[in-house]
């Protein structure tokens, strides 16, 4: 009996050790303190995304560009970060950091744990972070490698490798199985995917037509009150300086599975 009353409580105090463990991998870690976050903007261009981000996260900014001048803004900041002066350019605390997946990862994970992403363990994180970089990755550097070509010589048929068409319909199709980029919820991949699917469809690098899930899936993310005020606040004239259309796109057709002989 004693001996069995033993057991039964080392059990507990085991099950307890167990409990406290789970608890410490999946409790988010607190919050860092948010240093002063000074975004420098273009109109209508990626550093949208920063902006967007702090108001889905209700986080103090600074905003900084010069309305309806895509130059004057651009030489703002040249000021601020004249060896790579790229929109997003963000002044964080003492530091000068760019490229906008890195910039939302930091202030994720430092500032907003457990929001906009899904936990570590959960199955949805891997298309989380495989949509955080495919949107610069694979389908902007596809987008506009097109578009420049295209520019010259106007497409007459699509290419037997991937090309535009391809890696839109990759989201597309993987819009088909899950609401949001991020899986099951909302989450900065789907901040980092809307930049890359507007340049899609807005510039005629693709049709549209053929991508109901992606449409749709707009639609939602523009009823969002966060993107809402951002467009307000960072795009209060609509898309400024924006490069022109092509005047067609490649046309659709069956596509040859394997690329062509050498």
């Amino acid at each position: 009996m004693k001996r069995s009353f033993v057991l039964s409580a080392a059990m507990l105090m085991l099950a307890g050790c167990m409990s406290n463990q789970q608890a410490s991998r999946t409790a988010a870690p607190a919050a860092a303190p948010l240093p002063d976050i000074t975004i420098y903007h273009l109109e209508g261009r990626r550093s949208e995304r920063i902006v967007w981000l702090m108001e889905e996260l209700q986080l103090p900014y600074q905003l900084e560009f010069k309305r309806g001048d895509i130059l004057g803004s651009m030489a703002t900041i040249k000021t601020i970060n004249p060896g790579m002066p790229v929109a997003p350019t963000v002044k964080y605390g003492d530091q000068v950091i760019v490229e906008s997946g890195a910039i939302i990862e930091t202030i994720l994970n430092r500032h907003a744990p457990g929001k906009l992403q899904p936990a570590l363990d959960s199955p949805d994180y891997p298309y989380h972070l495989i949509w955080i970089h495919y949107a610069e990755g694979s389908l902007a550097a596809r987008l506009f490698q097109d578009y420049r070509v295209w520019r010259v010589q106007p497409p007459k048929q699509r290419s037997p490798l991937v090309d535009s068409e391809q890696v839109v319909q990759f989201a597309e199709d993987y819009l088909g199985k899950h609401p949001w980029f991020g899986g099951a919820e909302f989450s900065a991949a789907d901040i980092m995917m809307k930049f890359p699917l507007d340049v899609a469809t807005g510039l005629n690098i693709v049709d549209g037509g053929p991508f109901p899930n992606v449409a749709a899936w707009k639609a939602k993310i523009e009823a969002r009150p966060a993107y809402q005020r951002m467009r307000a606040k960072a795009r209060p004239d609509g898309l400024v300086g924006s490069p022109p259309a092509l005047p067609q796109h490649a046309p659709a057709g069956p596509r040859n599975s394997s690329p062509p002989s050498q």
